[in-house]
């Protein structure tokens, strides 16, 4: 884990992992949720945390240029990078799901199953404010490069075998919905 919310992730499962194999008593529901790159409206507070889609979306907004890592290694070109990119609403909607389901206990990831590169994210953003694409690659900080991952993704089957069917947005839909909804508005609030 590269930081504090993957570290608790990470004990928490330890924890729960220790306590299933030695059978020791557990609530009447209990869930561990790994969430993968969430985006959507309320994450205004997270200054540099916040999703790539608004800090794309507010430099798309305002130079008309968005600006990617290039990357360090030749199996993946600039912006060829990826994450498994959430939409807010389908976090949202699987935690009901939950909610609604106290049969239900485990340890899921929580993202679309779908790994989408930067590019992609950019073109999105360009697409949802209808101006051209302008993508620049820029130096990733020299701190950053050992640890940066180059590809995320949820395995969703636990998930899914739990009895979850309800899809996920799609980054365009996702990002389209969030610019044009949230970002743009008078009240980018949910």
């Amino acid at each position: 884990p590269l930081n504090a919310y993957g570290w608790s992730k990470h004990i928490f499962d330890r924890r729960i992992s220790r306590i299933l194999d030695e059978q020791d008593p557990t609530p009447s529901q209990w869930a561990g949720l790994k969430f993968f790159n969430v985006y959507g409206p309320n994450e205004y507070h997270k200054g540099g945390q916040r999703s790539v889609t608004v800090q794309l979306y507010e430099q798309v907004s305002t130079s008309g240029i968005a600006h990617l890592f290039k990357s360090y290694r030749d199996d993946y070109k600039d912006g060829a990078q990826m994450r498994d990119f959430v939409w807010v609403g389908d976090c949202v909607d699987v935690m009901l799901w939950l909610y609604d389901n106290p049969q239900v206990s485990g340890l899921f990831n929580i993202g679309t199953g779908k790994a989408r590169s930067f590019n992609d994210m950019a073109k999105a953003t360009f697409k949802a404010l209808n101006k051209p694409e302008n993508i620049k690659y820029i130096s990733m900080p020299d701190a950053l490069k050992p640890k940066y991952q180059y590809f995320t993704e949820a395995s969703m089957e636990k998930l899914k075998e739990a009895g979850y069917d309800k899809g996920f947005t799609s980054l365009e839909d996702g990002v389209e919905k969030y610019i044009k909804e949230f970002l743009t508005t008078q009240t980018p609030y949910w």
